[in-house]
């Protein structure tokens, strides 16, 4: 999709979330999945193809059970750089709330592919027919997943399923809730959002103070 879709929908001049980067890394694929309390809550499952993120909404959030099927809708690419944001989206804006990086890591096909060129030329294939066959290497998720484009739910309606395999559970892994980067959880992040990010670097601020209410 580009990155022209995601830049329209938003105004640098008031969020705080990047505006581009690639990735530089010439060996793995990178994924990161964040907690995002907007309008409704839900988890952005991002995956590195093309130097950008790949994005999948997932209102449930995974599950690393193989006989639960979760609804992930495709939506705009994001920066690569997008990999580590966390803080809040001002209230107004797109996608408005707060955001944690509840988990991230490494990925791969499944099949036994050499190079990271070679491996994202298959996964955009893959990508392309509608049937994303990856494995994971997480804080939180680990394993094979598939994400498999469905009808019924229009034309960005996916499911992400587990695979069997040694790291299938029917433990409900969104218990988890902290983020893999700061350890906060959507409701501490909120009241701190110590961690932002500003000109492309992520930087720590001070707590906003509310405003007293006097004119």
């Amino acid at each position: 999709m580009g990155l022209e879709k995601y830049a329209s929908k938003r105004d640098f001049s008031k969020t705080s979330e990047p505006k581009a980067g690639r990735s530089k890394s010439k060996t793995k694929l990178m994924f990161v999945i964040q907690k995002h309390d907007a309008s409704r809550l839900h988890y952005d499952f991002r995956l590195e193809m093309e130097g950008v993120l790949k994005s999948w909404a997932v209102p449930k959030g995974p599950s690393t059970d193989p006989k639960t099927k979760r609804l992930a809708m495709m939506v705009e690419d994001h920066p690569f750089d997008y990999r580590n944001f966390e803080g809040i989206i001002p209230e107004g804006e797109y996608g408005g709330g707060t955001v944690i990086v509840w988990d991230e890591g490494t990925y791969e096909p499944i099949e036994t592919i050499k190079g990271k060129a070679a491996q994202e030329k298959h996964l955009l294939k893959q990508l392309k027919d509608g049937s994303l066959k990856i494995k994971l290497h997480g804080e939180k998720l680990n394993g094979e997943f598939a994400l498999v484009k469905t009808h019924g739910m229009g034309e960005n309606g996916w499911l992400l399923i587990k695979h069997k395999d040694d790291f299938a559970s029917v433990k409900d892994i969104t218990k988890e809730e902290k983020s893999v980067l700061s350890g906060k959880t959507i409701a501490a992040m909120a009241k701190t959002s110590e961690k932002v990010w500003e000109d492309g670097k992520a930087k720590k601020i001070k707590p906003r103070k509310k405003k007293s209410g006097k004119k």
